[in-house]
């Protein structure tokens, strides 16, 4: 059976002959020099040989044997790859390395997430970060197929999801979305029925209107646009109106107006999503009670009516 060889053991072989001393050693080692000599003698005694020549009352210092002489280096190397586990491991523990995967849908991802992560990444910056934008289901499908940690949507159909935790962070309105120079487009506020004159676009947050009073809305729309490129660029054409939430209302355009919906008032929410009852990476853990501490819980508001300039 191979000797179980103490980290701390080592330690004192190597400051002893490196330091040419016991009495050396202790004070490093802040130990009696009895100690460190019993340290020493019981390390010998799992290898089987002696590392230290035998002193005399002429010299105190303590010299290494041929076998000693071997050893030092191998000694040397476990110590430092003890201490480089216990450090990879210190620095997980901590969030401030390792490797984190999570996903979000794209409202999120660009107005929220940039300062979230550059604020996470201050105290952590060998963390390495693979990040992924998509639609709720195609999120909620990377967490369910363990790709990412966790991922951050709406839970479309709570009851369908019942391996998966919820936890809300942000809240936002619907409202209708249009070239500013739409008649809509003065409106403070819209009731649903006043959209029936108007060609309609549908996307993939339209779904947000089921079971409520404007689901008719989806039945009349004209074009569906899943992208948000495409739809931006279809609404800034004229090519009609659509309904969005007000964290993914295109704010750097120039041409566009979001105009609340208010009969009915229609909110979503926006949190965490993850498996239930699967441990997350340290890392993980920490970025989402990070989101947690540092994210605005707003409630659902009238955004004023402007242009994406603003």
């Amino acid at each position: 059976m191979s000797p179980e060889l103490k980290i701390a053991q080592l330690r004192h072989f190597v400051w002893v002959a490196e330091l040419k001393g016991f009495h050396a050693a202790a004070e490093k080692a802040h130990r009696t020099q009895p100690a460190i000599s019993l340290s020493i003698k019981d390390l010998e005694h799992k290898l089987g040989e002696p590392l230290f020549e035998k002193r005399n009352a002429k010299s105190s210092n303590a010299e290494l044997t041929p076998y000693g002489q071997y050893f030092l280096p191998q000694a040397k190397e476990l110590i430092a790859h003890h201490d480089r586990i216990a450090q990879d491991m210190m620095l997980l523990a901590e969030h401030r390395t390792g490797h984190l995967r999570l996903a979000s849908v794209p409202s999120i991802a660009s107005r929220m997430l940039p300062e979230i992560l550059s604020r996470f990444i201050e105290n952590a910056p060998d963390l390495h970060i693979s990040f992924y934008d998509d639609n709720a289901s195609a999120v909620l499908q990377m967490v369910e197929n363990r790709q990412v940690d966790f991922g951050i949507a709406s839970l479309w159909q709570a009851n369908e999801h019942s391996d998966k935790s919820f936890i809300p962070v942000w809240e936002d309105q619907v409202g209708v979305v249009c070239r500013s120079d739409h008649p809509l487009a003065d409106c403070a506020e819209l009731n649903w029925e006043s959209l029936r004159e108007h060609r309609l676009i549908g996307n993939g947050t339209s779904r947000l209107l089921e079971g409520t009073e404007a689901e008719p809305l989806l039945s009349a729309r004209q074009f569906y646009i899943s992208n948000m490129i495409s739809l931006v660029a279809m609404l800034e054409q004229g090519l009609g109106v659509t309904t969005l939430p007000w964290f993914a209302f295109p704010r750097e355009s120039q041409t566009l107006s979001f105009i609340p919906l208010t009969k009915p008032s229609v909110t979503r929410q926006i949190g965490i999503v993850r498996m239930s009852n699967r441990s997350l990476p340290p890392a993980a853990e920490a970025l989402i009670n990070f989101i947690l501490d540092n994210s605005q819980h707003p409630c659902p508001g009238k955004p004023d009516n402007q242009r994406g300039s603003d």
